[in-house]
């Protein structure tokens, strides 16, 4: 029911507010990053913190809440030690959605979505994949289809497909989503080339946002937008989705960036000058609005002020 609902206000080009970081916000409230699996495993002895932000969230205003998932499929827990708990860890995240939504006693249907991304381990302190310790797309296919399925099981009401960059591990990330029946939605992340072109984040190779987004299928993705990217290039990105997507547009930034395992939360951008950004992303055509690291529950108001001061095309 609950995704019948937001189906139902995107169907009718309602802005929808996503929330804000988990990850970064589980390290802003004490809890340990780790250095193999980030905010992955946090989730374990975190899962009453883990609650209290997703209520948070949904206190301000979001209208889907994203479970602790995002780094915990087991090509990032395999490496923390921890490949043997990757159906407790991921429930345990999913769990804390499930209950902040039970606690949350707002008059609006609420949805969970499972964060399901295509990290890989990165190169210590940076954000850059260790191609040393890229696995086979076989094994790559099964940990996505693995966690797909965990996070189908657990009970959210859509997966959240996150970062979407790499033009190899984007079809895997997709078939095991798709597999799933569950809505999906696609969120790319971007730079700029030297060139000043706005390109796929991929850090290894300049590869063109077009040959991410052309890998979408024709049906079974209901939102493609852009996140985990600086607000300053978000416009951009999406007038390059628009060419070649006419759905739903998404757009959640983040600010700061990653010392990994540790997000730096230098130079975060203010509420009000990010409430600029939503509302310029509003009159571009995206009605579903969030926040990514280093963005936390001052922000999610930003949204929900953008929001409510929009005037749509149709009310004109």
């Amino acid at each position: 029911m609950a995704y019948k609902d937001i189906k139902r206000r995107l169907d009718n080009q309602d802005v929808i507010i996503l929330d804000g970081a988990t990850g970064t916000e589980l390290q802003q409230r004490g809890a340990s990053m780790n250095s193999a699996a980030w905010c992955g495993p946090a989730s374990l002895d975190n899962q009453q913190l883990l609650t209290q932000i997703h209520l948070d969230y949904l206190q301000a205003g979001s209208d889907i809440i994203t479970a602790n998932t995002f780094a915990s499929s087991r090509l990032m827990l395999s490496g923390a030690g921890l490949g043997n708990q990757v159906k407790e860890i991921n429930r345990t995240a999913v769990e804390a959605c499930l209950e902040a939504r039970t606690q949350f006693k707002g008059e609006k249907e609420t949805a969970v979505a499972g964060s399901l991304s295509h990290m890989l381990p990165l190169i210590p302190g940076t954000d850059i994949v260790d191609k040393n310790l890229v696995p086979s797309e076989a094994a790559m296919s099964d940990g996505f289809h693995e966690l797909a399925n965990i996070l189908k099981d657990a009970g959210v009401d859509l997966i959240l497909l996150e970062m979407m960059y790499n033009p190899t591990r984007v079809p895997l990330v997709l078939e095991a989503a798709i597999s799933t029946g569950l809505p999906v939605w696609f969120g790319t992340t971007v730079r700029r080339s030297e060139d000043d072109e706005v390109i796929s984040f991929d850090k290894h190779e300049d590869i063109a946002l077009s040959k991410v987004i052309q890998l979408l299928p024709d049906e079974g993705v209901d939102v493609v937008g852009v996140m985990h990217s600086p607000s300053d290039i978000i416009g951009d990105a999406l007038k390059e989705i628009k060419k070649h997507f006419s759905g739903p547009l998404s757009a959640y930034p983040d600010s700061g960036y990653f010392e990994s395992p540790d997000w730096n939360f230098n130079n975060i951008i203010t509420p009000n000058r990010l409430e600029e950004f939503f509302s310029n992303w509003l009159d571009e055509g995206a009605t579903i609005l969030g926040g990514c690291c280093g963005l936390g529950l001052d922000h999610i108001n930003a949204a929900v002020s953008a929001r409510d001061n929009f005037i749509s095309p149709s009310q004109v």
